[in-house]
């Protein structure tokens, strides 16, 4: 995989082998392991928003692992802002969940800590615009510490925060900094597009013995967004992707989705780009290939390269702005593995390099009409 890996988990002298994890199942017992799908399902399966799938996902570790504790503003009686952690506090007492002053740097701090001490805290960041005071202790300390202690010590925490826009929270509630996070070695960045990924990617996370950045595209929170503004919001009813087993599974973290097969193009995206994208391609009529990265850091470079020596094309979506955004690290992947593939410039379709304006959201937005456009480029090269 590519990317700024923490240490290998095969080399790590305090991390137990997978064989021996009573929560890790063999490969041999995973039925779609090959394709990332899952690796362990229990319960009956029912229809959830990713709010629930979420708050699934940390109901399920919170009964399977009792050094799991959930903390944050307003996570505990209150059930978070968006009610993510909804029930929690109830379930399992003030003593792991519960909720933190204003201070995202001691929210993060603590948390470290906790991880030193031997828990697995998952903190929640109630917005990722506000995430930047945490980052001294998420960079200096969480991402270091296997480091700088020659592996006595780890950091298993995975710290949530809803991030990207299309809400009209403008410039401090819309932000989305996920390419600050892949730029620091040993942080994994992890991003959902479904409830079926964000509970199964949010176990895998909170099992994994690194520091994980998991970003929850709150515009999808209710339902995928297919870019038009100016009709009525969809909810996750009937949606595949939104039928998830209440018991545990795990989605493997750097394992991207092919969430559209095609042949004319490959578009890479993440997040609610993904239901964009492929609301776009569809009213085209284009067949274009669509990968789901799920996972930033580990990269699935693998599944990257194979579609785009398939289709010679490729075009690259995300919500954050365009300078130094993930797509440049993409562009530059392709362009070193694909270069004699190619048979058009690689194309992106991003956010601007300006505060996230609430009045003009929509021109900000990577909607249909500038997808259009880079896609139509393309294929016409």
């Amino acid at each position: 995989m590519e990317g700024g890996w923490p240490v290998s988990e095969a080399n790590e002298p305090n991390a137990m082998s997978e064989a021996n994890e009573p929560n890790a199942m063999s490969e041999a017992n995973e039925p779609n392991a090959a394709s990332g799908i899952m690796t362990e399902t229990h319960g009956e399966v029912v229809q959830m928003n990713m709010i629930q799938a979420i708050n699934s996902a940390l109901d399920v570790m919170m009964a399977r692992d009792p050094d799991v504790v959930v903390m944050g503003e307003d996570v505990g009686y209150f059930g978070g802002v968006f009610r993510a952690t909804a029930g929690l506090q109830q379930k399992y007492g003030k003593n792991r969940v519960f909720d933190t002053p204003i201070t995202e740097c001691g929210i993060i701090g603590v948390a470290v800590g906790m991880g030193a001490y031997g828990l697995r805290p998952v903190p929640e960041i109630q917005f990722a615009d506000y995430i930047y005071p945490a980052l001294d202790q998420l960079v200096s300390e969480a991402a270091r510490l296997r480091y700088r202690s020659a592996g006595e010590f780890i950091s298993p925490m995975t710290v949530r925060s809803p991030f990207g826009g299309g809400i009209f929270g403008g410039q401090t509630h819309s932000q989305s900094p996920e390419g600050i996070f892949t730029h620091v070695s040993g942080v994994k960045t992890v991003i959902p597009s479904t409830p079926y990924d964000a509970k199964g990617l949010l176990i895998a996370a909170i099992e994994d013995n690194d520091p994980v950045i998991f970003f929850e595209p709150k515009r999808i929170y209710n339902g995928p967004f297919d870019g038009h503004y100016d009709t009525p919001a969809k909810s996750w009813a009937g949606h595949e992707a939104a039928q998830v087993p209440t018991g545990y599974y795990r989605v493997p973290l750097g394992e991207a989705r092919v969430a559209r097969p095609g042949a004319a193009l490959t578009v890479l995206c993440y997040g609610t780009m993904v239901h964009v994208v492929e609301n776009t391609v569809r009213e085209m009529g284009v067949d274009a290939e669509i990968l789901d990265l799920r996972t930033l850091v580990p990269l699935d470079i693998e599944a990257i390269e194979r579609s785009v020596k398939k289709t010679g094309r490729c075009l690259i979506v995300h919500e954050a702005t365009r300078t130094s955004g993930f797509g440049a690290e993409l562009m530059a992947l392709v362009q070193e593995r694909c270069f004699y593939h190619l048979e058009a410039p690689i194309e992106r379709v991003t956010g601007f390099d300006t505060p996230y304006p609430h009045s003009l959201e929509w021109a900000y937005f990577p909607g249909p009409v500038r997808i259009r456009e880079a896609i139509n480029k393309i294929l016409k090269d």
